[in-house]
C-alpha cells in the first residue's frame, strides 16, 4: 500500500474531551477503569490518566485554540508528525481541504 500523504503523523499526542462536570469524569476514570489521576499543568485544566494523555477541558472554560462549537461530550485529537505545520498546511490546501480556523 502506498501513500500520497506529503508528511506521516509520528504518534498520537493527548486527546481532548470537553465535559460537564471535571470531578464526575476523574471519578468515572479512576473509579470504573482503574486509571490513575494525575494534573500536569499548573493551570489546573488538563489531566492525564495513566500512560494515556486524556486533557478535561470544562464546558465554557476552554481556552485557545478551540473548535468554534465545542460542547459537553466533544473532542478532539491531537497528532504529532516531525514535518512543519506549513509543510501540512499547504499540503492539506493544495489536496483541496478545507481549514476551518477560529478568527
Amino acid at each position: 500500500m502506498s501513500s500520497t500523504s506529503a508528511f506521516a503523523v509520528k504518534s498520537l499526542d493527548h486527546v481532548v474531551l470537553t465535559v460537564k462536570d471535571i470531578q464526575a469524569t476523574i471519578n468515572f476514570y479512576t473509579q470504573h477503569l482503574g486509571m490513575t489521576h494525575e494534573v500536569f499543568r499548573s493551570n489546573d485544566t488538563e489531566r492525564q490518566f495513566g500512560s494515556q494523555k486524556i486533557n478535561l477541558h470544562l464546558s465554557g472554560h476552554e481556552f485557545e485554540p478551540k473548535a468554534a462549537t465545542v460542547q459537553p461530550g466533544s473532542g478532539d485529537l491531537c497528532f504529532i508528525t516531525e514535518h512543519p505545520i506549513d509543510e501540512v498546511l499547504g499540503a492539506w490546501k493544495t489536496a483541496g481541504l478545507e481549514i476551518l480556523k477560529k478568527t
